[in-house]
């Protein structure tokens, strides 16, 4: 990329050599103004006297026969500009008055007081130019180590992969190994939790028995009204909630049917009763707060008679009922529709936390726990170490395959990170990966893109960077940035800015762009052009 600029720069230095030609042609057209011969305009178009040729009036259509006048308005005059770069500038510009060329040759007839700077110029340029060379050439020198230290990264790079990938085959089978050691800890304290767990089971069904029973007892208490020692058809048909087929009638053939068929029981043969009304028996205490059953809608929010809370004394109620009417307190006062009773899941419930928790594991149970969770433990650091190589192998295996230019020499900048700080906000390009936009005095980072491709042209690929699929703007497209590689001795980002909406561009210094300096032994250009 730095040919022209040598070039020019070893054509600046050699001494000059004057061809005469017609004012204001190019030595590559000398041969087309031959003096003495017939000139045939550069467009083909006519053929006139060579003495036509700049006498400042405009014969061929393409302005070729006037290349030192302002003659004809498509016309070009050529700036010898011997010390400096030659060059082409519009033939109104001629003998205007203004000094266009350095070496004054435009204002020949003008009487304008020009001097000559292109010896001043063409130093500045050649200093200019060495500079470029030198950073080409030191640049080219650090690109040829990233080169070699890419070869060693590589290699080392693959023999990481092996170790890796044997160290993975290890772990399987640790694993796996890990995995019947677990098993086989497990089934042992799954036994053993489950005997546990039937023991507390027995033994809650005992309580759940023990105090059913002392339920029973109460009730049955609550309705022997007369003391009697029996409960009777009439005391049953006290309660209009045992009604067995809900039609809210309760009759004496249904309270019957409820005591087996007699007239009364005993406490003994109330056993057999109190299994088919302990789900729908609702205690005179809860009366007091409860509505009859199937009460008409326009009497559902009156107030409940309190005649039948009144059949007992109060210390005559269990004491579990009074617990029980404690809680119906907390219900909406105003709610007089008819309450059913609690849900099963919800006594059960109740039934649990009455009972208590689970006791703790005997030590023989919990010894085999502790085990089974030490094998477990570490079955799943095993595993997990599995994973970590499983993605260790995967890392290598990506950046061992990813296009980081002819001879890697982008390798380097595999997961690093360079940031250029403007006015307004801090940019971060991460090569290879993503480029990012972040407000420089607080704020959220903002995609620009992720990495996409090489996209320079066909005879550079490697000199532009496409980052795509980044933030979306507003009503816009997704931002992106291309980033533009140019050789330099540092790796940095230089500038940013945004051509289009949503589109970045961004500079990028790097040794891995510069290319091989010519030879200065090789190049001896004889004269220059004048």
């Amino acid at each position: 990329m730095y040919c022209p600029y040598l070039l020019l720069l070893l054509s600046l230095g050699v001494s000059a050599v004057e061809v005469q030609r017609p004012r204001g042609v190019p030595l590559s057209k000398r041969q087309f103004y031959e003096e003495g011969k017939p000139f045939t305009c550069l467009d083909g178009s006519r053929t006139i006297p060579f003495d036509r040729v700049n006498d400042d009036y405009c014969d061929c259509q393409d302005g070729s026969d006037e290349p030192g006048t302002a003659a004809c308005p498509n016309g070009s005059f050529h700036c010898t500009n011997a010390g400096f770069r030659p060059a082409f500038i519009p033939s109104s510009r001629i003998n205007d008055g203004i000094c266009d060329c350095c070496d004054t040759t435009d204002e020949y007839n003008s009487g304008a007081a020009c001097q000559n700077t292109c010896r001043e110029l063409g130093r500045k340029e050649r200093e200019s130019l060495q500079k470029m060379a030198e950073i080409a050439k030191e640049g080219f020198m650090l690109k040829q180590q990233l080169i070699q230290e890419a070869k060693r990264g590589l290699e080392e790079k693959k023999g990481k992969l092996a170790e890796v990938q044997t160290s993975k085959k290890d772990l399987e089978d640790k694993v796996e190994a890990l995995r019947s050691v677990k098993e086989a800890a497990e089934q042992p304290e799954k036994e053993a939790k489950e005997r546990h767990l039937k023991a507390w089971e027995d033994q809650k069904a005992v309580i759940r028995k023990e105090k059913d029973m002392a339920k029973m007892a109460a009730v049955f208490l609550e309705l022997d009204a007369d003391a009697d020692g029996s409960v009777s058809v009439a005391e049953l048909l006290l309660h209009s909630e045992l009604d067995q087929d809900s039609d809210g009638t309760f009759t004496e053939t249904e309270a019957q049917g409820l005591l087996g068929g007699v007239d009364k029981v005993d406490t003994v043969a109330f056993e057999a009763v109190w299994s088919n009304i302990k789900d729908k028996y609702i205690s005179e205490a809860k009366a007091d707060t409860t509505a009859p059953v199937e009460t008409p809608q326009e009497e559902t929010r009156e107030s409940v008679s309190d005649t039948d809370s009144e059949q007992y004394p109060e210390d005559d109620i269990p004491e579990d009922e009074e617990e029980e009417d404690e809680d119906d307190e907390d219900e909406d006062p105003d709610d007089g529709e008819y309450k059913s009773p609690p849900t099963t899941r919800t006594q059960e419930k109740k039934d649990d936390e009455d009972e208590g928790t689970m006791p703790p594991y005997d030590q023989e149970t919990q010894n085999l726990i502790d085990t089974a969770q030490k094998a477990r433990n570490e079955f799943d650091e095993a595993e997990r170490a599995l994973r970590e190589v499983d993605d260790q192998i995967r890392n290598i295996e990506k950046e061992i395959s990813f296009d980081f230019g002819p001879s890697a020499e982008f390798g380097y900048l595999y997961n690093q990170c360079y940031e250029l700080t403007t006015s307004e906000y801090i940019y971060r390009l991460c090569p290879f990966s993503r480029v990012s936009q972040k407000p420089k005095y607080g704020g959220s980072e903002t995609s620009l893109g992720t990495w996409g491709k090489w996209a320079g042209p066909d005879d550079n690929v490697y000199s532009v960077m496409k980052y795509e699929h980044g933030t979306g703007c507003w009503q816009g497209p997704n931002r992106s940035t291309t980033v533009k590689l140019t050789c330099g001795k540092e790796t940095v980002v230089t500038s940013t800015s945004e051509p289009s909406r949503c589109e970045y561009l961004m500079e990028f210094t790097t040794p891995a762009v510069c290319q091989e300096p010519p030879s200065l032994d090789s190049m001896h250009p004889d004269h220059e052009e004048l």
